[in-house]
């Protein structure tokens, strides 16, 4: 199977060979990790050619990484040249500092494990040749050859550039067409010698109008919070903010920064008045005040805490510690996270999305280390199954959950698949490829497809399971029923988060984030209401920059309503969740949506 992990071997490939030609080469590179937006690894000598994680270094150059940062990352090889000496090279989760000699031209790209879009790129070049020769076609891991004039190797260029450069997302607000800064280079492919700039503009496009702004025609019930995790503010170092959306009339009535470092997901209480936001880039839980977005608490948990759930029969709190290197890397945390009361060990190291069963007796957990997932039985205190889900390579970064525990989802974020599993034996009951409708050489579409899934949640009523496609930038729609892929919808650049809330009058929507824009898009996964989701529609398109009316603790000084990731409705509708709301939250829910499996 022709996976992402393939794919984004053959992306940094050609990133990294069409910005060298013509600069200086250097004996030794420095990167800095730091917790900054876009150029996480940061090239100390500044950028070259207008990237700043890129390092260009004759044979035998030294790679020192350094850190800014507070918390843990990896540095890892994730593509070398065939027979490289010194490779692969990897660390531990650590703040410490390593290094590398690299000695066989050619390109070295290092990535953050914890943090997986973190990416540093250095080119080993030998100066009796030649540069920016590509060669006719790419060669991958699997065996599987591709030309380097293939609409895959071109796509992810351009999806690259997006991602990784600030100056390249997507500004709903600005009112101007999206311009994309392609590098205006010759490379050599198998078609011969063309100006990539050129190439990417005839087949993509350039200066695009962006899609408008879009107001759902029904209205919502209570509110949307997404965590726009890279917004920069006047009086703090480090970047996020909790921003909400009222879903009545879809604008933005809250932003919350306080001291947060990367807000990445968040929850809410029972009673639904505290929000719960993990600080990805830290070691803490930020609690605070829904209603008045004053700071409650700042617990320390662990290091690069990813996602946050409430148990429903308990409302303790546990929070994954993406970061953990070892086994005990779920916490738990008393009522409203008062305090931690223990770490639980779920056998594995780095869980990164992970989900609670509806009646409090089950969390399973994606292990992004060890490429699998491990279900917890609440009742035995204990690990009830490892499922494997793919191997290390395959980065299981989410799960999601069916209303009745009966079984789940993990998105595997590098091998573009989504693995389905009964809860209560591990049984693996099917692996779902999301590029199983599209051709790599040609760019031939004939479905739905998504690349780089991200977060994957079950719908309420269990018809459907919405996921975030980085890559594509598309909403994928499976029918749970099934198991099948049904529907694809446009994604903002960067398509990263998922939650449901409830619509107002009966359905649900699904709220999707994207780091590499300021909107968050609203999708009605069944506006006909016959149960089948092959129908879902994008019927909102809202922008996430404050107005004239949003209350703000701090002054937005670059990104604004950018970085979107963890999203939250409130009241949370989850079965399990929805039954324990208060009266006031119930009193807004159809009979329905107050008891979605009834």
């Amino acid at each position: 199977m022709f996976t992402i992990k393939h794919f984004l071997t053959l992306l940094v490939v050609l990133s990294g060979l069409v910005v060298w030609a013509g600069l200086t080469s250097s004996n030794e590179i420095r990167f800095e990790l730091n917790d900054m937006p876009g150029n996480w690894f940061r090239n100390t000598n500044g950028p070259v050619a207008g990237s700043g994680s890129l390092g260009i270094g004759t044979p035998g150059v030294r790679v020192k990484f350094g850190m800014d940062s507070d918390t843990v990352h990896t540095m890892t090889s994730l593509l070398f040249p065939k027979g490289a000496q010194n490779m692969p090279f990897d660390t531990d989760a650590q703040k410490g500092s390593a290094e590398v000699e690299l000695t066989t031209p050619g390109l070295y790209v290092f990535v953050c494990q914890v943090h997986p879009f973190m990416l540093g790129t250095v080119i080993v070049d030998d100066p009796a040749t030649e540069g920016l020769d590509l060669g006719d076609n790419v060669t991958l891991a699997n065996g599987i050859t591709v030309p380097t004039s293939s609409d895959l190797a071109t796509r992810l260029l351009r999806g690259f550039l997006v991602l990784t450069e600030p100056g390249n997302w997507q500004n709903f607000a600005s009112g101007k067409p999206w311009h994309i800064n392609y590098p205006n280079v010759n490379v050599r492919t198998d078609s011969g010698v063309v100006n990539l700039a050129e190439v990417l503009t005839a087949r993509y496009g350039n200066d695009i109008t962006l899609p408008a702004l879009l107001t759902p025609s029904q209205q919502g019930v209570g509110e949307v919070w997404v965590n726009t995790q890279f917004e920069l503010t006047a009086n703090k170092k480090k970047p996020g903010a909790a921003t909400a959306v009222n879903a009545t009339d879809w604008q933005v009535s809250r932003k919350v920064f306080l001291q947060m470092n990367n807000p990445h997901n968040m929850w809410t209480d029972r009673a639904q008045n505290l929000i719960f936001a993990t600080e990805w880039f830290s070691s803490r839980l930020t609690i605070f005040d829904r209603r008045s977005g004053q700071s409650v608490d700042r617990v320390s948990v662990g290091d690069a805490p990813a996602h946050v759930m409430t148990r429903v029969d308990t409302d303790q709190l546990h929070v994954s510690i993406n970061g953990s290197n070892d086994r005990n890397s779920v916490v738990e945390l008393s009522p409203l996270g008062r305090n931690v009361e223990r770490r639980i060990d779920i056998g594995r190291p780095g869980p990164h999305g992970h989900w609670m069963g509806h009646d409090g007796g089950t969390m399973v957990t994606p292990n992004v280390f060890t490429g699998d997932s491990t279900i917890f039985d609440f009742a035995r205190d204990g690990i009830r199954n490892i499922v494997p889900t793919g191997g290390p390579e395959a980065h299981p970064i989410a799960t999601g959950m069916m209303p009745d525990s009966s079984k789940y989802y993990v998105a595997n974020f590098l091998d573009s698949t989504i693995t389905v599993i009964e809860t209560a034996t591990g049984n693996i009951l099917k692996t779902i490829n999301l590029l199983q409708n599209y051709d790599p050489v040609s760019g031939q579409i004939t479905g739905p497809v998504g690349a780089l899934p991200i977060q994957t949640p079950v719908s309420p009523d269990g018809i459907a399971m919405v996921t975030a496609n980085i890559l594509t930038d598309t909403i994928t729609i499976i029918n749970t029923k099934t198991d099948e892929l049904v529907a694809a919808l446009p994604c903002a650049a960067g398509c990263h988060g998922v939650q449901f809330g409830a619509k107002k009058g009966g359905g649900y929507y699904a709220h999707v984030s994207s780091q590499s824009a300021n909107v968050l898009q609203v999708v009605d996964i069944d506006p006909n209401g016959d149960g089948n989701p092959a129908d879902a529609a994008l019927v909102g398109r809202v922008l996430l920059t404050p107005g004239a009316n949003t209350a703000m603790d701090d002054t937005i000084t670059a990104h604004s309503g950018m970085g979107g990731q963890g999203v939250l409705g409130v009241p949370v509708v989850y079965n399990g969740w929805v039954q324990k709301l208060p009266q006031e939250w119930k009193d807004q829910l159809t009979v329905k949506q107050r008891d979605p499996l009834k």
